[in-house]
């Protein structure tokens, strides 16, 4: 389940749900959803932060405790290069 607020992850407290995909939160803001998912009974939702992640703030993030990160800047940042196959039939 995405939540965008620590209101949203509170919410969330008693249900069956497996991950929870903190998304677009500042380092404080994921940091209090991982505070506050840790108090929670097991088995506690995985934590994923997504969302204006950068390889900047990959190391700040993860030392918030959660436990999975989404880098997209790994795929829509990267350099690309356009390369063809062409193909020939064999006689």
């Amino acid at each position: 389940v995405e939540v965008t607020s620590l209101r949203e992850a509170r919410e969330l407290r008693g249900t069956s749900v497996d991950r929870i995909l903190i998304d677009n939160m500042t380092t404080d803001e994921t940091a209090a959803v991982v505070l506050e998912v840790s108090e929670w009974p097991d088995p506690r939702p995985e934590l994923e932060a997504s969302g204006n992640m950068s390889l900047d703030r990959v190391r700040r993030v993860a030392e918030t405790g959660v436990d999975w990160i989404s880098v997209g800047a790994l795929t829509h940042s990267a350099r690309w290069v356009d390369l063809s196959l062409d193909l020939a039939a064999t006689p």
